[in-house]
């Protein structure tokens, strides 16, 4: 095997998943959905597009993990149709947050810091906890992997927030909110190719015959 195979490269058959690894989805799935309920509405009222961008992020990682626990145990071409189906979700939450940093550029209204902080640090928590309990999934199958790059890119947009916060603290600009709804945009395609060219390498890899 060569060296790709650390990106999941020759994963044919559905990895091993015990009960616990399904306990630890459905927790991180449950965590994630009330993340996106409390960082939509923060986001909101604090006017901060960072935090707007975070809730899609929950959202859309809420709806990984179900998908993923939907596809575990599964053929290897429904799992390579699951994750092509997220990296087209994470490819349209890169888009959808660029979209929306151009309405905030239009408007360049600063957000209300002390939201933005206080939010941003309880979503930090809750994704460094999802990274340590999805840790034995780093080097699974496409499928599985990108419930572990989700949570990952996650935790370091949630401390892209909370810098955000303190600037804007500092200064009163809305550009360091701005700043960060992008880049978070690009966390979001670069997701999305990652997870898109492992499932391509894995369906290489997948019997031709093999049924749904």
């Amino acid at each position: 095997m060569s060296k790709n195979c650390s990106d999941g490269c020759g994963s044919i058959g559905p990895p091993p998943v015990d009960a616990q690894a399904r306990r630890i989805l459905w927790i991180v799935l449950i965590a994630n959905a009330a993340m996106f309920a409390i960082e939509a509405i923060g986001g909101h009222a604090a006017g901060s597009l960072a935090l707007q961008a975070d809730a899609l992020d929950f959202g859309a990682d809420a709806a990984t993990y179900a998908i993923t626990l939907w596809a575990i145990g599964r053929s290897a071409r429904v799992r390579t149709r699951a994750a092509l189906v997220k990296s087209a979700a994470m490819l349209a939450m890169g888009v959808f947050v660029l979209a929306m940093a151009v309405a905030k550029f239009i408007a360049a209204t600063p957000p209300e810091p002390a939201p933005m902080g206080v939010i941003g640090a309880l979503a930090l928590a809750v994704n460094v906890g999802a990274v340590v309990l999805l840790l034995r999934f780093r080097h699974s199958d496409a499928n599985l992997r990108s419930v572990w790059l989700c949570s990952r890119n996650d935790a370091f947009g949630n401390g892209l927030v909370i810098a955000a916060a303190g600037a804007t603290a500092a200064t009163r600009s809305p550009w360091p909110d701005l700043a960060v709804g992008v880049i978070m945009s690009l966390l979001f395609l670069s997701g999305s190719w990652s997870v898109y060219r492992q499932a391509r390498r894995e369906s290489a890899f997948a019997p031709q015959g093999m049924s749904a």
